[in-house]
């Protein structure tokens, strides 16, 4: 309004100017006329006539006029001086329209104003009228569910008590929609509107339509011929919205990833040996409802080449180059590979890292035949210095001190360079676990060619675990477990942990504390007090039922010390005592003198009453120990042996010597696949004396067990010694036979003195997308046995022929009979049962064998006849088998899942080879989540 205004004015005082101007050059030219008509001389024809010389008009001088008074009107919020303090204009000064021009302007471009009009501009008398910009009241922001309104705030630059400017508020409609596109949103709608309030104040609301996230509907690749489509998108990390990428964020459009996706597809064919493939074009496009992309790639596959001549040409004299050459694993005639290329290079600057040459510069010249398709390699050393550790940085590091860092790096200022230390110390700093993965120790030259420094940039995680978890295990059922653990404890490496777990089968409670380095010294010390409850238990159908209960109570102090580089010492002493028991209500009955409750060996068995009792063990221990892991958390490379020994008997009530060992190595050969193999075994011979025929020397529950979770294939102890009771049964022609249904047997594992067990496992490489929802699948095979425990002797049999007896099973008529015994009372008396038809005491229990007395021993009364009172056994087959060295043979696989409802392990495994009573099982689960 102010510039149509100011417009008018201007052009007034334009047409008087330029009719001054038009008038003052038609009069100039008046003089000339009538000078050639004074004269009255004939005049030249026009042909023949020079043109008259330019005559110069002078301009009249500009009108000027001056501002008589200056006032401002219209401003609410701003004193008139602050206005007319952004304008050049004051009172007594000389001004034109393009100074008012200007001062409309400037006035503008201070974003205070919504409007601005001068008038007076003819009088001089000027009048500068405003209409300031509304305050922002509030900022408010409407159906944003998927970005949080405290992220948003953050990128808006409007805000209360703010000046309101429309300007502003398109550039904060353009930051939201950017924000939303970053998360893949680009239907993204934001609508400002404004509410004006009293006072010149306004509200502005931003109303959002966030619309749905734009997803990547299809990846199309053109000018491929040799791979298909499909294998191409397996290389990218994008992938297309489909049911089965539902969980995965790569199937979103992001700008970054187009170009990494590129690379992957350069990457894929130079290793496929296609060195001219390129990527000619890659676009994406917006569907008309903004809802996807789709992608489409142009590729030149060109032709495939193979390696040509190989060599190494090094200016560093220590080395031999054809011995290079020969190692780096590349071989005339095979494929070209580039990424064998890219390996040769780090394993050429790591064989100079070996001999202190730290800033190695190893460079490929390719020497390509398109005729023959070939590629020639010469990789060629420059000259380098040996060089020396000149400092050793530490940064990032807030809550752990730096010498906890410091003592795991294997150089010292001043030290030769050597590569294989830096990685091994890079190494040992990640199996810390104080830090986030990826680690690595730069190396950057020092003040001298010869000088380097190596910084450890770590970002540290957090150390600390407070944890309560339920879940269900197929080995335990439910389960509730609760932690509290610190892995560096006061930034000092320490360890402190505390610990209560409950199932159904097994409770307890344990605390620990390790310190890695006593005194700084390279010494390890820690200790441990538990209190463990299980349970063993055995199925009869599907009902499982606890056999004995073991509480052990105790205590355990470890010291370690490293011998070497990958060596260490361990030893150890613990305490425990240990309370063994069964269910007195399945397990005991009264003896019959005494009258007191005991095991009775036919209810339980011979071998679990043997087992009852409390103990004392105090034990000491040592465990030798050699890792050259490259990770102790996940490792892909190195191995660990570990023989350990545990002698019982310094004081307590238990002697033996336990012997274990392990090992395991990773390899990891390449594409992503690490295979491992896995050993171990262990003996335990007992130093005490004979504790009757058929016991075993070492107690049921000092003995190994093999089967689930360690043994896939087999359920729980389902590997190895043990004792069957089988019930006879009737089958349809009324024929007594044995129970053929394993589900009905009674079924208790034994344990052994010897064990060994291996397995073979190879871990399978995912897709990206795949490996986004943490699922690390394997396949293995695995190989073991658990064997050497004395036979022990049956708790009943059969009776000899025509013979019967309290501890065995009659035969008559070729049935077994049940095993009928008489119920004594505490002082060794048989129970009689008065017969129903007495008159006075009909069917009451008494030790009168004639008459009834209401007391055991006491004088009998009256004239029944009583008969016995008698217990039955069913009859029942019992059997010891498993006890065996032959190996029992599993393969599976399985599959890791970090899940959204937490970490999930299932196995399908089946038992090829098995001795005669094993149990095996084919599906096994474990899942828990936390809250």
């Amino acid at each position: 309004m102010g510039w149509d205004v100011t417009a008018i004015k201007v052009s007034n005082f334009g047409a008087r100017a330029t009719a001054v101007l038009l008038t003052g050059t038609m009069l100039a030219g008046l003089p000339v006329a009538a000078s050639a008509q004074t004269t009255g001389q004939p005049t030249a024809p026009a042909a023949q006539t020079a043109p008259p010389p330019p005559v110069s008009v002078p301009l009249p001088p500009p009108v000027t006029r001056t501002i008589k008074t200056l006032r401002v009107e219209g401003a609410q919020r701003l004193e008139p001086e602050t206005v007319l303090s952004y304008t050049k204009l004051r009172s007594g000064q000389v001004y034109t329209n393009e100074t008012l021009d200007q001062a409309i302007k400037d006035l503008y471009a201070s974003d205070l104003f919504a409007d601005v009009i001068i008038a007076g501009a003819e009088s001089g008398d000027i009048i500068l009228r405003v209409r300031e910009n509304p305050v922002i009241n509030r900022v408010i922001f409407e159906g944003n569910k998927r970005l949080k309104e405290d992220k948003i705030k953050k990128e808006v630059k409007l805000a209360p008590r703010q000046i309101f400017t429309r300007t502003a508020v398109r550039q904060d409609v353009a930051r939201i929609v950017e924000l939303y596109r970053r998360q893949g949103r680009f239907a993204a709608v934001v609508e400002p509107k404004m509410v004006n309030l009293d006072q010149n104040r306004v509200d502005v609301i931003f109303e959002v339509s966030e619309g749905p996230k734009s997803k990547v509907r299809q990846i199309n690749i053109l000018g491929n011929v040799v791979y298909s489509d499909n294998k191409l998108r397996e290389q990218m990390a994008t992938k297309q919205a489909r049911l089965i990428t539902l969980l995965s964020s790569n199937t979103s459009y992001d700008q970054d990833r187009l170009a990494y996706d590129q690379q992957k597809l350069r990457q894929f064919y130079l290793t496929e040996g296609y060195a001219d493939f390129r990527v000619t074009s890659a676009v994406a496009e917006l569907t008309p409802d903004k809802k996807d992309f789709i992608i489409t790639y142009v590729v030149e596959e060109g032709k495939r080449y193979k390696f040509g001549d190989v060599t190494v040409d090094s200016d560093i004299r220590d080395f031999d180059n054809k011995k290079l050459a020969a190692n780096l694993g590349i071989n005339k005639g095979d494929w070209y590979n580039a990424k064998k290329v890219e390996t040769s290079v780090d394993s050429l600057s790591e064989a100079a890292g070996l001999f202190g040459y730290a800033f190695t510069d190893v460079n490929p010249d390719f020497l390509r035949d398109k005729e023959t398709l070939t590629m020639g390699i010469n990789f060629h050393i420059a000259e380098a210095k040996r060089s020396y550790i000149e400092r050793i940085d530490v940064n990032g590091n807030t809550q752990t001190q730096d010498k906890v860092i410091r003592r795991e790096i294997r150089l010292a200022e001043g030290d030769a360079f050597n590569s294989f230390q830096v990685k091994r110390s890079q190494d040992r700093i990640n199996s810390l676990g104080f830090f986030q993965d990826k680690f690595e120790i730069k190396q950057t030259q020092g003040s001298a060619p010869d000088r380097v420094v190596l910084t450890a940039n770590v970002e540290e995680k957090s150390t600390g675990e407070l944890s309560l978890s339920a879940g269900f295990s197929s080995l335990e059922r439910f389960i509730i477990q609760a932690s509290i653990r610190q892995r560096n404890f006061r930034g000092k490496g320490q360890e402190l942990r505390a610990s209560v777990n409950y199932s159904t089968y097994s409770k307890s409670v344990e605390l620990g504390f390790t310190e890695p380095y006593l005194f700084d010294k390279n010494i390890a010390i820690g200790g441990d007090i538990f209190r463990r409850d299980y349970n063993a238990f055995n199925f009869i159908g599907n009902q499982r039922q606890t056999t004995y209960t073991q509480v052990s109570t105790g205590f355990q102090i470890r010291s370690g010390v490293p011998l070497t580089e990958y060596v260490q010492l361990a030893a150890r002493y613990g305490l425990s005592y240990d309370q063994v028991g069964l269910d007195q209500n399945s397990y005991f009955s009264p003896n019959p003198v005494t009258g007191v409750l005991a095991c009775d060996p036919i209810k339980a068995g011979r071998y679990l009453c043997d087992a009852i009792g409390n103990r004392v063990t105090s034990s000491v221990g040592y465990s030798l120990i050699y890792d050259s892991l490259n990770s102790r958390l996940r490792p892909t490379a190195g191995q660990r042996a570990i023989i350990s020994q545990d002698f019982a008997g310094l004081g307590g009530d238990v002697k033996y010597v336990r012997t274990k060992f392990e090992g395991s190595k990773f390899v990891n050969i390449g594409s992503g696949f690490i295979a491992s193999l896995n050993v171990e075994g262990g003996y335990i011979r007992s130093l005490e004396k004979s504790r009757g025929e058929g016991i075993d020397k070492v107690r049921i529950t000092d003995r190994f067990y093999l089967g689930e979770p360690d043994f896939r294939g087999f359920d729980i102890r389902g590997v190895g010694p043990r004792i069957q009771r089988i019930q006879y049964t009737t089958d349809a022609t009324g024929n007594q036979t044995l129970q053929t249904d394993r589900t009905q047997f009674v079924d208790d594992a034994l344990g052994g003195r010897a064990y060994y067990l291996s397995k073979l496992e190879l871990e399978i490489p995912l897709p990206s997308g795949a490996r986004e929802l943490g699922l690390r699948p394997s396949i293995y095979v695995q190989a073991g046995a658990l064997f050497g425990i004395t036979r022990p002797l049956p708790t009943i049999g059969l009776c000899a022929a025509g013979t019967t007896g309290n501890n065995c099973f009659a035969t008559v008529g070729g049935v077994v009979q049940p095993l009928v015994t008489n119920v004594l009372a505490s002082n060794g008396d048989p129970f009689y049962t008065v017969p129903n038809i007495d008159a006075t005491n009909p069917g009451l229990v008494t030790t009168c064998k004639v008459g009834y007395s209401a007391t055991v021993g006491g004088t009998c009364v009256g004239s029944s006849t009583n008969t016995l009172y008698t217990s039955s056994q069913a009859p029942f087959l019992e059997r010891f088998v498993g006890d065996s060295p032959r190996p029992r043979i599993s393969v599976g696989g399985g599959v890791n899942w970090n899940s959204p409802f937490g970490p999930l392990r299932i196995d399908l495994a089946y038992a090829l080879l098995k001795d005669k009573g094993d149990d095996t099982k084919l599906i096994t689960f474990n899942v828990g989540t936390q809250f």
